[in-house]
């Protein structure tokens, strides 16, 4: 392997200290603003009166709403850039989540959580699409995990903050604890999506962070690798959204976000369920499996990075997800369940971190941004389904296993279709698509 020159290796370094840090606290308030309803069931549910069906189906909701809504969000950031959109998301998506505090029963919970969908709608899908204009496919991958390491850091964050809201503001001002709760998560949003219009810089060529040398270079190996694909083949953004490859990776991530949100938007409940604890022990105690996933998500991307290796990463990081579901469903004690949660949430977040580069292998511009919000609109739907099976599955059996065994099969197809996935394209690439190669990895490819 050829040496990396010092403009690449001072280049990225300052991109990595100047984007990263700030796009991950960005995804800390949006997971945190996703999942706190997690941390409200623990109240909300009793004085709404909830059934577990009831609370998944609000729940997954949200899901609809970012599915719908979700390919023209990505189209618009396309066109008017990251600083004007994702704040924009991230003020409308913070109001809606305030007002959580006033909803009065199922039918307003069902109507915000559809909302807060709508409005969030765009960010995640857009954060990637800003990736790829900033990182050269050599460090996308990478650039793509840092960034998803906010995830966990956000219910590490979370738990103890949401757990501690809920313990000091019970009654306060009239409202319940819960109600503070998404006042002060959704205010949080408001604040840093106004910071984002004025940190955010939407393209490298006006980077001023960047030294005039670092900036030509980055506007020309990124504008190289744009001509390389494109040589290849131009999508339109019909093709971007309804190409074979778009909606083989849709399925998968459906599959991956299924586990996933199944798990996380019932893990407080379900650690409950294990007994002997309070509500706030179970808030507290969500943050173990995500500080599990957070080291694993490490491990798992920089090994990849090291052996080049890319398939069986993700394969055998989403069996392991599997095998860890599996022991906390089937587990006879609260210790084993707890060590099967770890292990479950470590595989299927750590199997995730290297798919999300995979659609920019082949699509750029327009289309990348519309195949990019279809593979994740698509996938999201996932976090409808996993979060209404979970709850149908724990009020018609009266526990949760089922629904994790359910969960566990699809983290599992997730990673067998990835695997496969990658195969075939490598396969099918030449020895002169490098920056493929340095993606996929792992398999020779054929000569053209």
């Amino acid at each position: 392997m050829s040496p990396i020159p010092d403009i690449e290796k001072s280049t990225i370094r300052t991109l990595y200290w100047r984007i990263m840090p700030f796009l991950i606290l960005c995804y800390i308030v949006a997971f945190l603003d996703r999942v706190n309803v997690g941390f409200a069931a623990l109240h909300m549910n009793a004085d709404l009166g909830f059934t577990a069906t009831v609370y998944g189906f609000g729940a997954g909701i949200f899901s609809i709403g970012y599915f719908l809504f979700e390919v023209p969000s990505n189209l618009i950031l396309n066109k008017v850039g990251a600083r004007i959109w994702i704040a924009r998301i991230m003020v409308t998506w913070g109001l809606i989540s305030a007002g959580f505090a006033f909803i009065q029963g199922q039918n307003s919970f069902y109507a915000m959580r559809f909302l807060l969908g709508v409005a969030e709608a765009g960010f995640f899908p857009g954060i990637i699409l800003y990736l790829t204009k900033w990182f050269p496919a050599r460090v996308l991958g990478s650039a793509v995990a840092v960034f998803l390491l906010g995830l966990p850091i956000a219910v590490l964050i979370g738990a103890p903050v949401s757990t501690a809201i809920l313990a000091t503001t019970h009654e306060l001002g009239g409202l319940r604890n819960w109600q503070w709760m998404f006042i002060l998560e959704g205010g949080l949003a408001v604040v840093v999506g106004v910071i984002a219009f004025f940190v955010l810089t939407s393209d490298p060529s006006t980077a001023r962070f960047l030294s005039p040398e670092q900036r030509r270079w980055l506007v020309d190996k990124l504008a190289s690798e744009r001509r390389a694909k494109e040589g290849l083949r131009v999508y339109s953004v019909r093709e971007g959204l309804f190409n074979g490859k778009v909606l083989i990776l849709s399925l998968a991530i459906f599959c991956n976000i299924t586990a996933l949100f199944g798990v996380t938007l019932w893990m407080p409940q379900i650690i409950k369920a294990f007994g002997g604890l309070s509500n706030t022990e179970a808030g507290l105690l969500t943050g173990v499996p995500y500080l599990c996933a957070g080291v694993a998500m490490v491990l798992n991307a920089r090994h990849s990075d090291r052996t080049g290796e890319r398939r069986f990463h993700v394969l055998i990081a989403a069996c392991i997800g599997a095998v860890g579901l599996l022991m906390a469903a089937l587990a006879g004690s609260p210790v084993v369940a707890m060590v099967g949660i770890c292990i479950g949430a470590a595989g299927i977040l750590s199997s995730n971190i290297l798919f999300w580069p995979l659609p920019s292998l082949f699509l750029t511009g327009a289309a990348a941004a519309a195949g990019i919000a279809m593979v994740n609109s698509v996938g999201n739907l996932g976090g409808f389904v996993g979060p209404y099976l979970t709850g149908w599955a724990k009020d018609y059996f009266g526990t949760y296993s089922a629904g994790m065994c359910v969960l566990a099969a699809m983290v599992t197809l997730y990673g067998l279709i990835i695997c496969r996935f990658l195969t075939v394209m490598a396969r099918r690439a030449t020895a002169s698509d490098p920056a493929v190669q340095e993606i996929i990895g792992g398999v020779q490819p054929q000569q053209a």
